[in-house]
């Protein structure tokens, strides 16, 4: 029989209770204070790291020229027709999440993650402003006075500092560092930057200061991503249930387990969830409930470990019957994390091998169709081509253009240049017509098609560059 009562409809979305991490010491803190101390200070000071890139450029190691649309990282250069070695540097980002997930779950999660950097940083100066966990609650729950709005308004005054220094040092990745600080602080900047440190500096200030584990549980897609990435070999944190419970407060432990249930695991979590009730989607593996854990074990007496890291598939059964555990490299390196790193690292050979034998000179060719050749007034046959010279050097350059040594009696002229030399500025490609001329009579002048190849020669360094073609004759 159907019932009658309506069923409760999930709830999908759920609204936000405040976190108050409490503040914690411990090996997994400090690795955290580490990452996120090396991480800020490459996305703050990278910017103003100076590297020599000649007349026409700004004299900055790391820059995306997008009006040049060219990406410069210290001797790299990279350009639009190479952009091959973005798209392998995305994949092996995306392999390196696959890997890392699937060897140790969501550690860049906990350590690595912008989202997670930056929400670090905030609960630091809410810390240091409004006081430790118990007296965040308080001013938290007490009514509107001078001492809340001092404390509040500090708070997010220093937040929006923060804030506008992560969307300024944004912008100061795509032109000269120096000079746009200049012309910010003056007001003469363009407007696209200061529209993109106000949509960064709000950003940064709502998720870091406010929306903070909503983003990682609603907005991001990986939580839920990383559950096929994971398995019961994955090393993740995990609660030792067979040796807490029963869990229970008092110095008369009798039939009760390690766990003397005083939350702090609980308190001092970023993400608001207690790692004791299970494996949870909310729950970033930073590692702070450990630290929390290990310090209360070692006060009441217990060995660490309660909460650890550990591969589930030897939890509990194991541990509980006193079985040998697999040692935890056994459960790191295995076939699939292998799988992941091989190709990984094929990638990144693959590109380093790019970056090594591409070209210093490229050039691009193209016959025009429309008319397919000209017939001289002597009778000669003329066909014109569009070539294309790309000068990634830092200073203007001659290139000479000839047609390849098999063929003779050829006749070679550079539309705008001095005979068969063309001028290229610095850090540009030129496109010009060159015009190759057949004497009348001549094979060539009388066969519908024969091979051709045009060499381009740098005046400076001598390197050489060629592209086959064919020369259009009369066919008579």
């Amino acid at each position: 029989m159907a019932s009658d009562t309506p069923e409760t409809p999930e709830q999908l979305y759920a609204a936000r209770e405040p976190v108050f991490p409490r503040r914690v010491k411990g090996m997994f803190r400090s690795l955290k204070w580490w990452i996120m101390g090396i991480a800020l200070g490459i996305y703050y000071l990278t910017p103003w790291i100076r590297w020599d890139r000649g007349p026409n450029l700004p004299d900055q190691a790391v820059l995306v020229d997008l009006a040049g649309r060219r990406f410069f990282f210290f001797w790299i250069e990279i350009w639009p027709h190479e952009f091959y070695f973005v798209a392998g540097l995305l994949i092996m980002a995306g392999l390196g999440l696959f890997l890392f997930t699937s060897a140790l779950g969501r550690v860049w999660c906990g350590y690595a993650c912008p989202q997670t950097v930056w929400t670090d940083l905030f609960v630091l100066v809410e810390r240091w402003v409004e006081g430790d966990r118990n007296a965040r609650l308080r001013l938290w729950k007490q009514k509107w006075n001078g001492e809340k709005v001092r404390k509040r308004l500090t708070k997010w005054v220093l937040w929006l500092l923060i804030a506008v220094a992560t969307g300024g040092a944004w912008v100061f990745y795509f032109t000269d560092a120096p000079m746009l600080l200049m012309q910010l602080l003056t007001f003469q900047a363009p407007m696209v930057a200061y529209g993109t440190i106000l949509v960064l500096t709000a950003t940064t200030f709502g998720f870091g200061g406010f929306a903070r584990e909503q983003i990682c549980i609603y907005a991001c897609p990986w939580p839920r991503i990383q559950a096929a990435m994971m398995d019961e070999d994955t090393i993740t944190i995990g609660y030792r249930e067979w040796r807490g419970e029963p869990r229970g407060k008092g110095k008369n432990r009798e039939g009760l387990g390690d766990c003397i249930d005083c939350n702090a695991c609980f308190n001092v979590c970023p993400m608001g969830i207690d790692i004791r009730d299970g494996q949870q989607l909310a729950c970033i593996t930073c590692g702070l409930c450990i630290d929390a854990c290990d310090d209360m074990m070692d006060k009441v007496g217990k060995p660490r470990g309660l909460i650890a890291y550990l591969a589930l598939k030897d939890e509990p059964e194991e541990r509980a019957a006193g079985r040998p555990v697999t040692h935890i490299t056994k459960h790191i390196f295995r076939p699939r994390t292998m799988l992941y790193f091989v190709l990984w690292a094929a990638f990144g050979v693959a590109l380093v091998v790019g970056l090594f034998v591409r070209p210093d000179l490229t050039i691009t060719l193209r016959p025009e169709r429309n008319p397919v050749y000209v017939t001289m007034a002597d009778g000669a046959i003329r066909n014109t081509y569009e070539l294309g010279i790309r000068n990634t050097h830092g200073n203007s350059r001659p290139y000479y253009i000839t047609v390849g040594e098999a063929e003779t009696g050829f006749d070679v002229e550079v539309q705008g240049g001095d005979g068969t030399m063309i001028e290229v500025p610095a850090d540009t490609e030129e496109k010009v017509r060159v015009y190759v001329t057949a004497p009348a009579g001549s094979d060539a002048a009388r066969d519908d098609r024969t091979p051709l190849r045009i060499w381009v020669a740098d005046g400076e360094s001598g390197d050489r560059a060629s592209r086959d073609t064919v020369f259009n004759g009369t066919g008579q």
